[in-house]
Formats: C-alpha cells, sequence, structure tokens
C-alpha cells in the first residue's frame, strides 16, 4: 500500500444515525478515492478476529458486541500520506476532545461509539483492507 492507501469503517452507530453519506462526502471533500467500499455486517467471530490486537484489553468484549450490533461500511481510501491525512480528519477517538470539523466531533456519540475506525499505519491498513476485500475488489 506504500503510504496512499487506509482502511476505514463507518461503525454502526454512524450507519444507524444515517450518517453514511455525510461521512463519505466529508471522505471525499478531503480529497481520499474510494476504492472499495461495502456495506456489511460483522459476524462475532470477525469482530474478535479483527480487533484481535485488543483482546487483552478491558474494553475488548464491549468493542466486539458493538461491532455487530449492526451494519458497518467497510472501505479502502486512497491518497497520498493517506493514514495520517485520515487520522487527521476522523479526529480524536473521544468526540469530546476532536478537533472542530473533524468526522467524530460531527458525528459520534461517545468515546466508545466513535463513528468510524482508521488504521493506525500503513501496516494495519494493508493488513484491515485485506480483511475485508480480496485483490479482486479494490479498483
Amino acid at each position: 500500500m506504500s503510504g496512499n492507501r487506509t482502511f476505514t469503517m463507518i461503525k454502526p452507530d454512524a450507519v444507524e444515525s444515517n450518517n453514511i453519506g455525510n461521512i463519505t462526502q466529508m471522505i471525499s471533500d478531503a480529497g481520499f478515492t474510494i476504492k472499495a467500499m461495502k456495506l456489511t455486517q460483522l459476524s462475532k467471530d470477525q469482530a474478535q478476529e479483527f480487533y484481535e490486537v485488543h483482546k487483552e484489553r478491558p474494553f475488548y468484549g464491549e468493542l466486539v458486541e458493538y461491532m455487530t450490533s449492526g451494519p458497518i461500511v467497510a472501505a479502502v481510501l486512497e491518497k497520498e500520506n493517506a493514514v495520517a491525512d485520515f487520522r487527521a480528519l476522523i479526529g480524536s477517538t473521544d468526540p469530546a476532545e476532536a478537533a472542530a470539523g473533524t468526522i467524530r466531533k460531527k458525528y459520534a456519540e461517545s468515546k466508545g461509539r466513535n463513528a468510524v475506525h482508521g488504521s493506525d499505519s500503513d501496516e494495519n491498513a494493508e493488513i484491515e483492507s485485506n480483511f475485508h476485500f480480496n485483490e479482486s475488489e479494490l479498483v
């Protein structure tokens, strides 16, 4: 992915609040190209595998339950410096601390229901993208 792709999920709270269009518009307005996108529902096994890095954390069970509570939108985004630029666009995990104009400031309900996921490194962007999409699905 060499720094120009990242992965995101629009989480169940933002899908339920009907903010898919608003969030994808912000992504597009920020200069990202959507290379792959799909509406899907994570099974418990999929959510446990995706968030395995957090398995020992006290919030792991709650996170898995939340991420399986409704549909999500998985997407691969492309832009120069994609990971860092997308992390800036989504804002702090806690919407109360997120900068004005960020996705989480506008659409997150709380630290636990924070509207979107964004990869934290180029390596994880590739792993997470490959978790949700096969190579033929990436345009």
